[in-house]
C-alpha cells in the first residue's frame, strides 16, 4: 500500500477514472502520441490535443492532471509492455537464434502497432534524462539492452553466433537498424511489418552475397 501511494505521489495526483471516461482517455492519449511524434512534446499544447480529439482543452483536465501526465502514461505503457514481451521471449526460447529472431519480430510488430509511441520514445527520451518523474525511461532502456546482450552472448557461447563480434556493438547496430524503420514504415503501406521483419532477418543471417 505504501508503495502504491509513493508511486502516485511520484506521478502526481491524477483524476479518478470511471468506466465512461476510459474511451475518452484512450482517444486523448492517441491524439497526444500522434502530436508529440509529429511536432515534438515541447511544441504541442493542451489545446492542440483537445482540437485533435474534438474537445475543449479544459475538459482534458478531467482525465489527466497535465500534458506531462499524458507523456508519462504513453511512455510508461509502451516501455513496460515492450519489456514484458521481450522478457517472455527470453524465458521461453532456449535457442539464441530463435530468441533473437523473436525479439526482432516483436520490435517490428511494436513499430506497426504503436508507431507514435515509438517515435515519442526515440525523440524525447534524451530530453527526459534529468527529470525524476521519467527516471524509468533510462531504467527500461538499460534493462532491454542487457536482455538483448544476454541473448547475443548466449549465442556466441553456444557457437550459434560468431565469437569475433562485439556483442554491445552488434546490439547497437541491430537496434538502430530495426527501430529507425519507424521513420518510413507506414501501417497499411507497401510493406507489411511481417515482410519487413522477414527481409531484415534474411539480411542479418544471410547477407546480400
Amino acid at each position: 500500500m505504501a508503495v502504491a501511494k509513493s508511486r502516485r505521489a511520484e506521478r502526481g495526483s491524477e483524476p479518478v477514472r470511471t468506466d465512461g471516461s476510459v474511451d475518452r482517455r484512450a482517444q486523448l492519449l492517441a491524439s497526444a502520441a500522434e502530436l508529440f511524434a509529429a511536432q515534438g512534446y515541447a511544441k504541442t499544447t493542451v489545446r492542440d490535443i483537445g482540437d485533435r480529439t474534438g474537445i475543449l482543452a479544459g475538459s482534458i483536465y478531467h482525465h489527466f492532471s497535465s500534458k506531462e501526465a499524458m507523456l508519462d502514461e504513453i511512455l510508461r505503457e509502451f516501455l513496460s509492455g515492450l519489456h514484458e514481451r521481450f522478457s517472455a521471449i527470453e524465458e521461453r526460447e532456449a535457442d539464441p537464434r530463435r530468441a533473437l529472431s523473436e525479439l526482432i519480430r516483436t520490435s517490428f510488430a511494436a513499430i506497426h502497432d504503436t508507431p507514435h509511441a515509438v517515435a515519442v520514445y526515440q525523440n524525447e527520451s534524451g530530453n527526459l534524462a534529468h527529470r525524476e518523474r521519467f527516471g524509468y525511461v533510462a531504467d527500461y532502456s538499460s534493462r532491454i539492452e542487457q536482455l538483448w546482450i544476454r541473448v547475443l552472448t548466449a549465442g556466441q557461447a553456444s557457437g550459434v553466433f560468431r565469437r569475433d563480434i562485439d556483442v554491445k556493438l552488434a546490439y547497437l547496430l541491430i537496434r538502430d537498424a530495426v527501430w529507425s524503420t519507424v521513420r518510413w514504415y507506414r501501417p497499411g503501406g507497401q510493406f507489411p511489418s511481417e515482410t519487413v521483419a522477414d527481409q531484415y532477418l534474411e539480411l542479418l543471417y544471410g547477407g546480400l552475397l
